[in-house]
């Protein structure tokens, strides 16, 4: 039980202490079965309260929703778009040609279009976030290659998952605790997907906010959120109250 370097495996909010738990896995493809690859990797672990959470990227992955570059051809408008797009340390998000033509592609042209040219003029009044704000998590969700991306997806760019609520529910039948879908970097976290209303959504992204899972060589795409008290986050009445 150890944290990922430059993490901290436990951490006190709101007058309560976590751990963070990660668990690393193998390389994960789209032949894998994501509610399997939990389950084998957290059963010996898990404890009555705990909460699981797997990145969306592997679940993603195993849905065949990730593309070589060599497989996505831009457009002249995912081109023209993605230069517009702020090139982020972190995650190079929708500034790539690659990226922008999966956005136009999921979430539509027109609404990435009506989104940009909002964007840009809220850009002239000092308001940053718009784009993605409007776009939704269908473009937020969606990642390419970084220089630290692990091989062989350091060559490849992934949509964001589909269904993650019901993925998260079937995770939950097999592993035996509440389970959230997470999109995590160093920037912050976005809950994608709830195996049931009853998690603390709010609570959680506080315990996230940090990116504990990693997203590079770390490899470790699941993670157990553990309340080291009486109370779980799931039903407790902890945090925001959900």
């Amino acid at each position: 039980m150890e944290a990922n370097p430059g993490k901290h495996l436990e951490v006190e909010i709101e007058g309560k202490s976590y751990l963070r738990i990660p668990i690393r896995t193998e390389i994960i493809t789209a032949d894998d079965d994501i509610v399997q690859i939990v389950e084998t990797h957290t059963k010996e672990l898990v404890e009555k309260g705990d909460l699981v959470v797997v990145s969306e990227k592997v679940i993603a992955i195993t849905q065949g929703r990730a593309f070589r570059l060599d497989q996505i051809e831009p457009s002249g408008l995912a081109r023209f778009l993605s230069k517009f797009v702020y090139k982020n340390p972190h995650g190079i998000g929708l500034a790539s040609p690659y990226t922008m033509e999966l956005a136009l592609r999921e979430v539509g042209r027109f609404k990435i279009i009506w989104a940009a040219m909002i964007a840009a003029v809220g850009k002239l009044f000092g308001i940053r976030g718009l784009f993605y704000r409007l776009c939704g998590d269908k473009a937020r969700a969606i990642d390419g290659p970084c220089d630290y991306t692990i091989p062989p997806y350091n060559n490849y760019a992934v949509l964001g998952p589909e269904q993650p609520n019901l993925v998260a529910q079937e995770i939950s039948a097999v592993v035996g605790c509440a389970v959230a879908v997470i999109d995590a970097n160093d920037l912050g976290v976005n809950i994608l997907g709830v195996s049931s209303s009853e998690v603390d959504v709010d609570l959680l992204e506080k315990l996230l906010k940090d990116n504990p899972l990693g997203q590079s060589a770390e490899q470790t795409p699941v993670g157990i959120i553990r309340q080291v008290a009486e109370k779980s986050l799931v039903g407790a009445g902890v945090g925001s109250g959900r």
